[in-house]
C-alpha cells in the first residue's frame, strides 16, 4: 500500500513538474518519439552480429561492430545504474509530506540530464557503426527491426527484461 501510495504521488509530482521546468518537458517529449527508441541501437548491433550471416556481413565489418557494441552494452549499463539512482534520489526527496520543490525540481531535471546525456551517446554510437554497413544491409536492418518491434513495440526479450526490472523494483 505504501508503495503505491508514494508511486502515485510520484507520478503526480513529476506530471507537476513536467508544467514548471521546460528541459524534463522536452526531454519526456523526447522519449515519446523517436528518440525514445535511443535505447534500441544497441539491439540493432547485437541483432546484426547476431544474424551477420543471413544480412552478408563480412568478418571484417562484425570486428568492426563488436567492440563498439560491446562499449554500447558498458553505457547502456551505467546509463540504467544512473537514472535508477536518480530516480530513488527523487522518491527519497518526495518521502516527506511538505518535500522541497526545489530540491525535487533539481532530481527531475538531474533525470532529465542523465537522458540526454544517454541519447547522445546512442546517437554517436550510431553515427559510428552505420558507415560499416553497407546501404543494403542498413535496409535490411531496418526491415528486420521493423518487423520484430513493430511501430514503438519494443522486441520481447526488451519486454520480459523490462517487466522483471519492474517486479525488482517493487520489492
Amino acid at each position: 500500500m505504501r508503495i503505491k501510495h508514494s508511486i502515485s504521488l510520484m507520478l503526480s509530482v513529476m506530471a507537476l513538474l513536467a508544467f514548471c521546468l521546460p528541459g524534463f518537458a522536452v526531454s519526456a517529449m523526447m522519449n515519446m518519439g523517436s528518440m525514445g527508441n535511443m535505447d534500441r541501437i544497441g539491439d540493432m548491433m547485437g541483432m546484426c552480429i547476431e544474424h551477420a550471416d543471413k544480412m552478408g556481413l563480412t568478418d571484417d565489418q562484425i570486428q568492426k561492430m563488436k567492440p563498439a557494441h560491446l562499449e554500447m552494452q558498458k553505457k547502456q549499463a551505467r546509463f540504467m545504474a544512473d537514472l535508477k539512482i536518480a530516480e530513488i534520489e527523487l522518491m527519497e526527496i518526495m518521502e516527506v509530506k511538505d518535500f522541497d520543490l526545489e530540491k525535487a525540481g533539481t532530481a527531475v531535471k538531474k533525470i532529465s540530464d542523465i537522458k540526454t546525456a544517454h541519447h547522445l551517446e546512442m546517437l554517436k554510437a550510431m553515427r559510428e557503426v552505420r558507415p560499416v554497413l553497407t546501404d543494403e544491409q542498413f535496409r535490411q536492418m531496418k526491415k528486420k527491426m521493423a518487423l520484430s518491434w513493430g511501430p514503438n513495440k519494443p522486441p520481447q526479450k526488451m519486454m520480459k527484461k523490462r517487466n522483471k526490472q519492474r517486479k525488482e523494483n517493487v520489492q
